[in-house]
């Protein structure tokens, strides 16, 4: 049928080019010299942004360490939403001397949200224009000394939205925040880094980015409320013409899940994310990637490509067309035996990819060799664990719903 062989060219030629495009990120990272910014006065005003729900127990680490930066601390203001807290975050923050916005809404649920209202907030009260620009924390997060000068630095350099190296303060715990850790180290050494190096824009993460207040006002606070807001305000960004501007000497640590069921939670959260942006931001980013010739929008375009759900959508249908009798028994489990043997390459590939990961940045990583290399052998369950998760994305109803961090 033809429309089982379109499906099989699309899916081949999706996954090609996104092979065939990590692996140029990977050689340009390997072998050139990453952006470096100029030193730059120490004279922007910046507010940092943090939602935090239920977080009394880590909120202080972050704040110790805003408030222990190589920049100017009077030139930092922090503004924390306390998001349907039940504990004493709020009061907490309070008696470390930063501003603290209570938010009690139970219907409009999620970190986008909470912005918003915390934006709103500001903009309202007239004092959202004394800032240049603004940072956006996660309540867990820690950060490198020179986190703010670095920044400082590269928004000087003209970015009007930037994001940082994003390391793990838990990688060490188990195979399941090792998985989720390398992952992220793995886009920041080898993705975003090398996007700079391209000359197209870069992806936000959830935690450790920056906008300036241009971007703010275009935006009116923040508008962005899908389940992935962060991955929604960068469509956003390239969409409007921004480059978005990797960091990659400031360093922000972050926890991660360990337990399978919370990072099955979260990155469920994640599949469905990028399948919403995807509805919303998909067709516009492929008429600027035809039109434009946008190499930011190619990429994107290929990064949000629902590959899960055309897989799924050919699986299904070769079955229902060889049980109606259309074609044979043979040629599908013949296509499934194809399909079996790209996932053993994957596993392969994944494995080698961690391994490269902890070559490349073995400096940034806290674990010992053992353990480092029982984590290169589990990154592929995690990254396998994905086909279920993304599968179960197409049809669920996921909600935002906090992770509990120990700090």
């Amino acid at each position: 049928m033809v429309l089982l062989v379109v499906l099989d060219v699309l899916l081949m030629v999706v996954g090609a080019a996104g092979l065939v495009y990590q692996g140029a990120c990977i050689v340009m990272s390997l072998f050139a010299k990453p952006v470096q910014f100029p030193e730059a006065p120490m004279d922007k005003r910046y507010a940092v942004l943090i939602s935090a729900r239920n977080e009394e127990h880590v909120i202080s680490n972050l704040i110790d360490c805003i408030d222990n930066q190589t920049y100017p601390t009077d030139l930092i203001d922090i503004w924390l939403v306390a998001d349907n807290c039940t504990d004493n975050t709020a009061q907490v923050v309070r008696d470390l001397g930063c501003h603290v916005v209570e938010r009690h809404n139970t219907e409009l649920v999620g970190k986008g949200y909470a912005l918003t209202y915390l934006l709103d907030h500001m903009i309202d009260s007239g004092l959202a224009d004394t800032y240049d620009a603004y940072f956006v924390f996660d309540a867990d997060n820690k950060l490198d000394k020179r986190y703010f000068e670095e920044m400082n630095n590269a928004f000087h350099s003209g970015f009007k939205i930037l994001t940082s190296y994003r390391n793990s303060v838990n990688l060490a715990d188990n195979w399941v925040s090792s998985g989720s850790a390398l992952w992220f180290i793995r886009e920041s050494r080898f993705l975003n880094n090398s996007r700079m190096l391209f000359g197209s824009s870069c992806h936000v993460g959830g935690t450790g980015f920056m906008f300036s207040k241009e971007i703010m006002k275009r935006n009116r606070g923040w508008k962005f409320h899908l389940l992935t807001e962060d991955l929604e305000f960068t469509m956003d960004s390239v969409l409007h013409g921004d480059r978005v501007g990797y960091c990659g000497s400031a360093i922000l640590y972050d926890e991660q899940p360990i337990t399978f069921a919370q990072s099955w939670r979260q990155r469920l959260r994640w599949s469905k994310g990028f399948l919403q942006v995807f509805r919303y931001y998909g067709p516009a980013l492929i008429r600027r990637a035809v039109r434009e010739r946008d190499f930011s929008a190619v990429d994107f375009t290929l990064l949000l490509c629902p590959f899960t759900v055309l897989g799924v959508t050919r699986m299904v249908l070769g079955l229902l067309f060889a049980a109606f009798g259309f074609v044979s028994w043979q040629s599908q489990l013949g296509a499934l035996a194809n399909w079996s043997g790209g996932i053993v390459l994957s596993v392969l590939g994944m494995m080698a990819l961690a391994g490269l990961t902890i070559v490349a940045e073995r400096r940034q990583i806290g674990a010992t060799n053992k353990e480092l290399l029982a984590y290169v052998l589990s990154f592929p369950i995690y990254m396998l664990s994905y086909v279920p998760i993304s599968f179960q994305a197409i049809f669920s109803k996921a909600q935002w719903k906090p992770i509990e961090h120990k700090g």
